[in-house]
């Protein structure tokens, strides 16, 4: 069996944490999820513990931005093979341009409906599971 995926979770609101642990739950994919509540946090995570293999990353987070993590992940050498999937609320096409010009490797707008969250999360994790081939962690681009 391979080892499951992990996953970081950057994410401020509860509700969402949740929904995506559930989510995760229900999926034919090992994976482990890991949640930074803030973008301080998830850089204290990524400098400090064993480097994920996906990131899930909110722009609008207290302390430090989803952009200013975005920016430091794929500036740095050990972080910027990480892929990041912007999953955020917003709907501003100057967020999603800036995610792609700094290097984000999706951008998802969170649906709203219970079900298409579920269906979202769950697409995700099948395509960086089953179908991406995700980079070995640990050497400097």
């Amino acid at each position: 069996m391979p080892r499951p995926i992990q996953i970081l979770l950057v994410e401020d609101n509860p509700g969402d944490v949740r929904l995506t642990m559930e989510a995760l739950k229900e999926s034919p994919f090992p994976s482990t999820l890991h949640v930074a509540k803030d973008g301080a946090e998830a850089l204290e995570y990524l400098r400090t513990r064993p480097l994920p293999d996906l990131i899930l990353l909110d722009l609008n987070l207290p302390r430090r931005s989803g952009r200013e993590v975005l920016m430091e992940v794929k500036s740095d050498p050990q972080l910027r093979r990480i892929p990041v999937m912007v999953l955020s609320t917003s709907r501003s096409e100057a967020d999603v341009q800036f995610s792609y010009d700094n290097h984000a490797n999706c951008y998802i707008q969170k649906p709203m409906d219970l079900d298409q969250f579920f269906d979202t999360v769950r697409s995700i994790e099948h395509f960086w599971c089953s179908v991406a081939s995700l980079p070995m962690q640990g050497g400097a681009a």
